[in-house]
């Protein structure tokens, strides 16, 4: 795991200076969702597919008996498709009393970044990108967009 005391300057701060995300990758780019919002990190023995679903949805798991949704990044995100045969793994996240799970790239590290490193959605964020990030940070990987949980699971009013 990568340290975090490098990405914030030494100085006293409290809990409500800094924001913690769990960091992930689809399609080269560093994203981010708060670490509060997640309940679990796995790889996927199997999804099962959902025939006439939204295209975002990959299909469903079986979670510790529970059914929870796959939401396939890349395609939520309006992204190239991932080349044939590569895995990926799930994020999983609580969204109005519901889990979700984000089939993404590669799941990174969590890190702690300082609020005055977050930036509003630059104006030339793709219009997609745009509807379910909450702000930009620059950080020692690179820019990551933090992801909102609900705006980014509000797929009912997409289909």
């Amino acid at each position: 795991m990568m340290s975090t005391d490098t990405l914030v300057p030494n100085i006293v701060r409290s809990e409500n200076d800094t924001e913690a995300f769990v960091t992930f990758t689809v399609a080269g780019q560093l994203f981010g969702v708060p670490v509060i919002r997640v309940q679990d990190i796995l790889t996927p023995d199997a999804i099962a597919p959902v025939p006439g679903g939204p295209r975002q949805v990959r299909g469903l798991i079986n979670l510790r008996g529970r059914i929870v949704t796959v939401i396939d990044m890349r395609t939520h995100l309006s992204l190239p498709k991932a080349e044939a045969g590569q895995g990926g793994m799930c994020v999983t996240v609580e969204s109005r009393g519901d889990f979700y799970t984000l089939f993404v790239d590669s799941v990174g590290d969590v890190i702690t970044l300082p609020k005055s490193l977050r930036e509003g959605n630059p104006a030339t964020l793709d219009a997609v990108w745009r509807d379910v990030a909450d702000a930009v940070y620059r950080s020692d990987q690179g820019l990551l967009v933090a992801l909102h949980v609900d705006r980014l699971l509000a797929i009912e009013t997409k289909v």
